[in-house]
């Protein structure tokens, strides 16, 4: 295959298939890859020098879960002495600390719990909601809400829905790992498989609730199966209503290896380096031409390798992440504050841009208590 030409029908739009994804992977060098990934970029960005980020806490409802994963250090299995249920007083203890850190929003997440269905969540969220109205529930994700349907003995679109009515603003793109079954069976057996991910993800775009997708690689799976990833994801955008926003953005992050079973009965290391990163940052960009926003992973690779994204591809910086705990039990060290993230963005040459989970500008407010970080 001619490069050149699919570098050149991938600033007109176009898209690539998996084989040609492959082959701009295998043969162009990251430099070349970095200059259409923010040439695209700022296509999609209108040539704005802004990189925007979120203030939010990533907080978990339980860490009781039956899925297994072989990357999680985070879930207890039902009856261990560790298990917890988050009661209220923890959330209004947690989402008040939110507020005063300048966040609106949190981050719910949790385990797949063989006892907590629909009602739970439902009661949950109205009741988050009516002690604060303005709090923002971007929470779930799709194998959590393959499992309650499951225990529900219902449909992705009636639990979608129940939950939206019970004030789901937002849905993450949790749990997409990479989409090849033959790899779920490997670190993932106890969760949904890649069709049904998507499966919910369209549901949801039907419902015109916005998402979020995600990749975490370096593991397992195949080049060929990353790049089956990124096209299984592009389609699903191409089949959303036209006005439904769908998939808001992507957020690639690399497998976190430290103490997970993975890496202790497998050898499975990760072994992403910096400049791997970089190149799937930038074809994460070309290969999802309907994707108009692209987040570095600080948390997982680092300040300098996300501030070297942004020049490949990236518009967005993410969070701050106030509580993160489960990316971090696997060994993600890093961390920010809601100034050092800004630090950061101007570091690189960019012009910070505080968003909402939806992308619209927020004004920074004006006043805004600073968490202490220990780095």
């Amino acid at each position: 295959m001619n490069t050149d030409k699919l570098l050149t029908r991938a600033l007109k739009l176009d898209s690539l298939s998996i084989e040609e994804g492959m082959e701009l992977y295998m043969r162009v060098p990251t430099s070349e890859l970095m200059c259409v990934g923010h040439e695209l970029r700022n296509f999609h960005k209108k040539n704005s020098n802004a990189v925007t980020w979120i203030i939010d806490r990533n907080a978990n409802t339980t860490n009781v879960c039956i899925a297994n994963c072989k990357f999680c250090n985070f879930y207890r299995i039902p009856g261990h002495s560790e298990a917890y249920i988050t009661d209220i007083e923890t959330y209004k203890r947690k989402i008040e600390e939110t507020f005063r850190y300048g966040g609106e929003q949190l981050l719910l997440q949790g385990g797949h719990h063989p006892d907590l269905g629909l009602r739970y969540y439902c009661d949950l969220f109205r009741e988050l909601k009516r002690l604060f109205p303005d709090l923002k529930l971007h929470a779930l994700g799709p194998p959590e809400i393959a499992h309650i349907t499951k225990l529900e003995k219902s449909t992705h679109t009636e639990v979608l829905s129940a939950l939206m009515e019970a004030g789901l603003d937002s849905l993450p793109g949790a749990g997409a790992e990479i989409l090849n079954d033959r790899v779920r069976r490997l670190i993932s057996k106890g969760k949904c498989k890649g069709g049904e991910w998507l499966e919910v993800m369209r549901a949801a775009h039907q419902l015109h609730l916005t998402t979020s997708a995600t990749m975490m690689f370096g593991h397992v799976e195949t080049v060929y199966e990353r790049f089956e990833h990124l096209v299984w994801l592009r389609e699903v955008q191409s089949q959303k209503p036209k006005d439904a926003k769908g998939f808001l953005a992507f957020i690639p992050w690399p497998f976190q290896d430290e103490g997970t079973l993975l890496q202790r009965f497998k050898g499975i290391h990760n072994e992403v380096t910096a400049d791997e990163y970089i190149r799937m940052t930038a074809l994460s960009r070309i290969m999802l031409p309907n994707f108009e926003n692209i987040q570095a992973s600080w948390l997982t690779v680092g300040k300098e390798t996300a501030q070297i994204c942004l020049h490949a591809g990236a518009n967005d910086f993410g969070s701050i992440m106030i509580e993160e705990n489960v990316v971090s039990a696997a060994g993600a060290p890093h961390r920010f504050t809601y100034k050092t993230i800004q630090h950061a963005i101007r570091e690189a040459g960019f012009e910070p841009q505080l968003r909402n989970q939806q992308y619209e500008k927020r004004e920074l407010p004006a006043h805004i208590e600073e968490q202490v970080v220990n780095y």
